[in-house]
């Protein structure tokens, strides 16, 4: 009879349950990665075209469901709080410069998948890896003050990954865990009649994310 692993005493009691719940609290960076169209390079005005990442918190519920000993199926629905801005600079004798700021408050639901490593002194390590897809509650706000400047869809698909850490207490589980999002649908709403839109052929995301879950 081999023996268990020794100082796992409060994660065999979580091992026991097939799914549990529980929340999650997160800080966000996130900003655009903005891809120049061939009017970029005609343009007599722009010379140069960034994306400055903001912060933002992150406040959602956790859904788990074991798959087996080592692997996760999990759900996040998650409210999150972001600030990113694309900013122009333009020639002349004086450089000019602009900024577009995008406040959002996006509505992410994530499907992620996890693998769990061997547990050791209550404790033990997972990698995750899933998609997401997110939407912008606040952009109808914008509508009317954006018609001169480059909109931004309300819509977004993100492929996610990450890792973290499990920490099993007596009563709930705190993980920590980095998590790297890119956005793989162009976010741009292109508009011919606004010189900063034209400059661009696509816009796309990416967020960082540095999250604390508390399940149980």
């Amino acid at each position: 009879m081999s023996a268990q692993p020794t100082g796992n005493y409060n994660f065999f009691d979580f091992q026991q349950k097939p799914y549990y719940f529980g929340i999650t609290l997160g800080y966000n960076s996130s900003r655009f990665t903005p891809f120049n169209s061939d009017q970029f390079l005609q343009s007599d005005s722009i010379r140069v075209v960034e994306s400055a990442s903001g912060p933002g918190f992150n406040l959602g519920i956790v859904t788990n469901l074991k798959m087996g000993d080592h692997f996760d199926f999990r759900f996040l629905p998650t409210l999150s709080f972001a600030e990113r801005t694309i900013s122009y600079t333009r020639f002349g004798r004086r450089s000019n410069f602009s900024e577009r700021r995008v406040e959002s408050v996006l509505v992410e639901m994530p499907f992620h998948l996890r693998y769990k490593s061997a547990p050791y002194k209550d404790m033990r390590l997972f990698v995750i890896a899933g998609v997401k897809y997110a939407f912008d509650v606040a952009s109808d706000s914008q509508t009317r003050q954006a018609e001169t400047l480059v909109r931004i869809a309300p819509n977004e698909f993100a492929l996610e990954y990450g890792a973290g850490v499990q920490f099993f207490f007596p009563f709930f589980i705190f993980s920590p865990e980095i998590k790297i999002s890119h956005g793989i649908g162009n976010t741009l709403i292109y508009n011919e009649n606004i010189e900063e839109s034209t400059v661009l052929e696509k816009i796309l995301s990416r967020t960082f994310t540095l999250s604390f879950h508390f399940e149980g």
